[in-house]
């Protein structure tokens, strides 16, 4: 990997809380800690995968990223512009009651500088670099299929050019043959924009399909970290070698 490629996120000794209990006295309320002492950084034009079970504290360590939860200490520095997000469930993150363009159109609308030509051009050409016809900018998220809808949910992440995209298991909830589509998408995506990727996933195989260098988290701790061949070839935590077990891998 070069060595010169700037970082765009850096995390240093990262430790996050979430709070038990709805108690209005605050000696009543407890803090329960999800990561644990977690550091690491991001390349541009790196992708770096996030490999853990359900529960692993995956979830909370991005939410931490993007501002969404303040209970946590340490270090979160951004160099970018702030992380878009691609989220497992393409549906669900999308408006039901509007049309794709409308969709697509929404977050270059929230930065208020392009005209109504100059959205729409944005869409339908974003639209055609996801690998999606422009009829679809006139259906609701309802009319497509799943992987359609997940193309649409990449083209609406990539509309204001970001840096860094945070993927929070988005081929999971998508067939065999589509989730290689999608990867097969992202990866192109990636070379062609130089886009940095955190690429959160449980699954071992769709993380050695997408990732250069990965961390494997167990209990809110990263227990181990490499390039990606190398953690395959010879994985050094006993958790890894399970979770390659698990997987056939080993």
């Amino acid at each position: 990997m070069k060595e010169d490629r700037d970082y765009l996120l850096e995390v240093r000794n990262l430790n996050t809380y979430y709070i038990e209990g709805e108690s209005i006295f605050a000696s009543k309320k407890r803090k329960k800690q999800v990561c644990k002492d977690i550091s690491f950084g991001i390349k541009r034009g790196e992708i770096l995968g996030l490999l853990g079970e359900s529960g692993s504290g995956k979830t909370t360590l991005v939410k931490a990223i993007l501002g969404i939860t303040k209970e946590y200490t340490g270090e979160i520095s951004l160099h970018c512009k702030q992380p878009q997000m691609i989220f497992q469930d393409p549906y669900g993150s999308l408006n039901p009651s509007k049309k794709v363009l409308w969709i697509l159109e929404e977050p270059l609308r929230v930065e208020k500088k392009y005209s109504k030509e100059e959205m729409k051009k944005k869409a339908f050409d974003m639209l055609a670099r996801v690998g999606l016809d422009e009829k679809i900018a006139d259906r609701y998220p309802n009319e497509l299929s799943g992987g359609q809808r997940q193309r649409v949910c990449i083209a609406m992440a990539l509309m204001l050019e970001p840096e860094l995209l945070i993927a929070d298991e988005p081929v999971s909830a998508l067939d065999v043959t589509i989730q290689a589509q999608i990867i097969r998408l992202l990866l192109q995506l990636q070379r062609d924009m130089n886009l940095a990727i955190l690429f959160i996933s449980h699954d071992l195989r769709v993380i050695y399909q997408m990732c250069e260098r990965v961390m494997i988290m167990q209990e809110g701790r990263i227990v181990e970290e490499g390039e990606l061949i190398s953690l395959f070839e010879h994985p050094k935590d006993s958790y890894t070698i399970q979770l390659m077990e698990a997987a056939g891998i080993r």
